[in-house]
């Protein structure tokens, strides 16, 4: 695992939604040469429609798209994964690595299907990714070492950023940053409406409220100052900022983010094993 990812052959199984980010990014940034790449997807017509797009080989065969593969990502719903998985298992060696980026999956899970020691990564990626803003947790399985741990994390810091975490927290991962742009966006919705509310166009409050959420953002990443210290640079005495707070504080803003945070992580645990 010591060469660049460029220098080997990637499938992706599932190349939809996320998959089809991830393939994106890879091909644009020269990760992978289109030439070593091999991508899945359910239908015919979408596979010579991708192929024509990225000029990477796309096919409906998972076990054909795996053969020769060094690493395989697996793209597919959960429900799914383990049918992929007996499917491809013959292609699959020691020397194959799979990241698993469904949720919920276990490392256990994808190694109990399959016959040799297979490193697996789990990983966690979510949307942002699609435009280089991406936040992704990944964990090493049974057989996997450091430099299979560092392969992956080349391939999500492709993405953003990338932090490596237990197993038994990446349903939290799933719950915080895979569904967290969904709070946000609901957050980021909220603000411009309260803009409209107060008399600004629409575009300008939607402007105005997303700069806003990405350069607060910006400052706990590039400072690592903790959040709580830079709201109270912002709250000035008996200033605006202090009435706004004490109306989220009596909506009860932040516990109902914590109870979504828990609920999503409940849930990321049980969707493996919904048909």
């Amino acid at each position: 695992m010591a060469t660049k990812p460029s220098d080997k052959k990637l499938a992706v199984l599932g190349a939809g939604k996320l998959g089809g980010i991830l393939l994106r990014a890879y091909l644009k940034q020269g990760l992978f040469s289109p030439k070593h790449v091999t991508a899945t997807v359910k239908h015919g017509e979408k596979a010579a429609a991708l192929a024509k797009e990225l000029g990477v080989s796309v096919t409906t065969a998972n076990r054909k798209a795996v053969h020769g593969a060094d690493i395989v990502l697996l793209g597919v719903k959960p429900q799914v994964v383990g049918d992929v998985l007996k499917e491809i298992a013959p292609e699959l060696s020691e020397k194959t690595l799979v990241i698993c980026v469904a949720a919920s999956v276990p490392t256990s899970y994808i190694e109990q299907r399959v016959s040799a020691r297979v490193p697996v990564v789990r990983a966690m990626p979510n949307t942002p990714a699609a435009v280089g803003c991406g936040m992704t947790g990944i964990c090493a399985g049974a057989h996997a070492k450091a430099e299979h741990l560092e392969t992956a994390r080349r391939m999500f810091d492709a993405v953003g950023r990338t932090v490596v975490v237990d197993e038994k927290n990446m349903d939290a991962v799933t719950g915080l940053s895979a569904s967290g742009p969904a709070y946000a966006y609901i957050i980021l919705e909220s603000l411009a409406e309260a803009g409209v509310k107060v008399g600004l166009p629409r575009d300008v409050a939607t402007l105005l409220a997303a700069q806003t959420m990405k350069g607060a953002a910006s400052v706990v990443l590039e400072t690592g100052d903790h959040p709580a210290l830079l709201k109270d640079a912002v709250t000035t005495p008996a200033g605006c900022t202090i009435d706004g707070i004490m109306e989220l504080e009596e909506g009860k803003l932040r516990v109902t983010l914590i109870k979504a945070v828990v609920k999503a992580t409940s849930r990321a645990g049980e969707l493996l094993f919904e048909k």
